[in-house]
């Protein structure tokens, strides 16, 4: 596995260098067939105890890219932070693996049909569906005549398909440290969104034009 370190507007020295490239032996026992273990230093301008650095771990398949991030008062603070997410999410998935053993996996088509009983999902609300659908969510203030202030701030992203079963979505949601995870339900071929409930319990959206 190859290990690269970089830093912006920071030092990477080789002490730093030697304990990353320490830690990744963990990493690679546990998944022995990963190609790359990236690092990413940077200095922020707050240098505060809490946001003195922020290091971004990446970890390069096969398989799903693992991502994780922390802030620190330093480099290493910051680097163990994420290196322990690192660690939790790969082990999330080992373990969603082993309970996955010896079962088949259902397509959200056939769960549709079967009402959601045989996973445990849940539909969203017809309104939500055709309100997100047409893009006539309501806005408060919309008759107001004036443009008025808010403090709301919207970021768009924008990323390939991925056409995935609802399974591999949700173990792609877990190594990025998501709370949700937008894809392309591989058999129905919908627009859907697979989101975190509480402890291993998932809940999945998909878009119909119905």
């Amino acid at each position: 596995m190859d290990v690269n370190i970089r830093g912006k507007n920071v030092g990477i020295t080789d002490r730093f260098e030697n304990y990353v490239e320490s830690k990744t032996e963990k990493v690679a026992g546990l998944l022995p067939r990963a190609q790359a273990f990236e690092v990413k230093v940077s200095r922020q301008s707050d240098r505060s105890p809490k946001h003195g650095d922020l290091v971004e771990i990446t970890l390069i398949g096969p398989g799903p890219v693992i991502r994780a991030e922390s802030a620190g008062g330093d480099k290493y603070s910051a680097f163990d932070i994420a290196y322990g997410r690192v660690l939790e999410r790969i082990r999330r998935l080992k373990d969603r693996k082993k309970d996955r053993r010896g079962r088949g996996r259902t397509s959200l088509a056939d769960a549709a049909s079967h009402d959601f009983e045989m996973v445990d999902v849940t539909p969203a609300p017809l309104e939500v569906l055709e309100s997100v659908a047409t893009g006539s969510v309501p806005v408060a203030g919309e008759d107001a005549g004036e443009e008025q202030y808010t403090p709301v701030v919207i970021r768009t992203k924008e990323f390939p398909a991925e056409r995935l079963a609802v399974e591999d979505a949700v173990d792609q949601m877990e190594l990025v440290g998501h709370d949700f995870f937008l894809f392309i339900e591989v058999e129905s071929g919908r627009p859907s969104v697979v989101y975190r409930r509480k402890g291993w319990n998932y809940g999945v959206i998909s878009l119909s034009e119905e």
